[in-house]
């Protein structure tokens, strides 16, 4: 199985210490660098935006402190601590951290604190040799998004479409006849979802097991009337596996 990738973020007031979180980031080939924040309100909006596995985190910063800025967050990706302190260390490993680097940090160090992550992501993830099919079984059919300011169940199958609307999405579902409004971007939400979601036009994603019919690059899904790009009629057709006659 090949190694998963990490979506991760940075956090630093700094400017050469994002920097240099950057220059190691991109040296580590598992790793993805999302976004580089230059305060913990950055990172909110990078984690609420995107599926984010690891966070790389100051702890001395103007406004909040990165360790109070951890613990108020109710979903936690894995946090790897950066700074110039070591008086923090005891509170960190409280707060469940993987790693704890004490600037300036080598890039041996560095790797090794990524190693550390990557193997405790496979643990999590079921990813090693003999589990996969246990993984699979056990795959979650929902997931989590946040609604004015409460964490709000969302069933993959009973999504029938989403709309994208600049820093919002709006997400229709079967069992209630308004949509659920949360701050993400189509993109954030998109690697969220399986394999039958497809994005049909820059701003919509479809639940390809909802179609009810598809006309003049329209697709209708209940009393929705969704656009599709020309760009991306084929794919669509190909998805819903239609053979032409």
């Amino acid at each position: 199985m090949p190694t998963p990738k990490l979506n991760c973020i940075a956090v630093d007031d700094e400017s050469l210490a994002r920097k240099l979180l950057q220059e190691n980031i991109e040296q580590v080939p598992f790793l993805n660098l999302v976004k580089v924040c230059k305060n913990p309100f950055e990172a909110m909006e990078a984690l609420q935006e995107e599926k984010i596995d690891l966070m790389f985190l100051d702890i001395q910063m103007p406004g909040m402190l990165g360790t109070q800025f951890l613990a108020s967050l109710k979903v936690k990706p894995m946090v790897i601590l950066v700074t110039a302190y070591d008086n923090y260390a005891v509170e960190s490993y409280n707060l469940d951290v993987v790693d704890y680097l004490m600037k300036p940090v080598s890039f041996d160090r560095f790797s090794k604190a990524a190693h550390k992550a990557l193997e405790l992501y496979k643990k999590n993830n079921g990813i090693e040799a003999g589990n996969n099919a246990a993984a699979e079984s056990e795959e979650q059919d929902y997931f989590f998004v946040n609604v004015e300011y409460s964490l709000v169940k969302i069933i993959f199958d009973e999504i029938t479409h989403i709309e994208g609307l600049k820093d919002y999405i709006k997400i229709f579902i079967t069992s209630q006849t308004r949509p659920i409004l949360t701050k993400s971007t189509l993109k954030g939400i998109e690697a969220r979802l399986p394999d039958n979601f497809m994005r049909v036009q820059k701003s919509y994603i479809v639940n390809l097991e909802k179609i009810q019919s598809i006309r003049n690059h329209r697709i209708t899904i209940d009393k929705f009337d969704i656009p599709v790009s020309d760009s991306n009629m084929d794919a669509l057709l190909k998805a819903i596996n239609y053979q032409k006659s």
